[in-house]
């Protein structure tokens, strides 16, 4: 377990320090959402003020210089709100089919178990030319964030980046999403 920093300013004692908080807040449920799943909880590191802040902060590091953070419904908003706040930058909600009101842009994607969609609205926010970071919770296998990446450039954006708290190790998400850099704070 550790860090999968690819890009981004932060030092090697400071990846390391904030690894080590994930994986002490992170809480494992054996066979969670089905037999064999051992699922990553964060929700006790959202819930501790400083573990919340630290990570904000690390994030924060990771996407500094860009226009726009853009959160991944739902666990993503927490980040990106918080991320964006710290940059004084906006976040665009990326959120699952059927939650905004029309017009909208939508991409599907396929899962292990089925499809999902993604929305993001299709007037009313300014995508063209705006550099744009997208930030989730996990990368398991990368479909959500790649489709992201795929909605928001129909758009008009550049996405520069995605960064993640919790990476999961073996899943090859990042592969998934190469060329596009990608951050994580913690593996596991």
């Amino acid at each position: 377990m550790g860090c999968g920093v690819e890009h981004g300013p932060l030092g090697a004692g400071a990846v390391s320090e904030i690894s080590a908080l994930i994986a002490s807040l992170t809480r494992e449920v054996a066979d969670f959402p089905s037999p064999g799943i051992q699922f990553k909880d964060l929700s006790p590191l959202f819930a501790d003020h400083r573990g919340f802040a630290a990570v904000t902060d690390a994030l924060a590091e990771v996407a500094s210089g860009t226009d726009l953070i853009a959160g991944v419904d739902a666990r993503g908003f927490l980040l990106a709100g918080a991320v964006a706040l710290r940059l004084g930058t906006g976040v665009l909600a990326v959120r699952k089919g059927g939650k905004l009101p029309p017009p909208v842009l939508s991409e599907t994607y396929d899962l292990e178990y089925g499809t999902a969609t993604l929305e993001i609205p299709a007037d009313g926010i300014e995508l063209a030319g705006r550099n744009v970071v997208i930030i989730d919770d996990v990368l398991a296998t990368g479909g959500t964030v790649a489709a992201t990446a795929r909605l928001l450039r129909r758009g008009g954006a550049t996405v520069t980046g995605a960064a993640v708290v919790l990476e999961l190790a073996g899943l090859n998400g990042r592969d998934v999403l190469k060329p596009l850099p990608v951050s994580s704070l913690h593996t596991a």
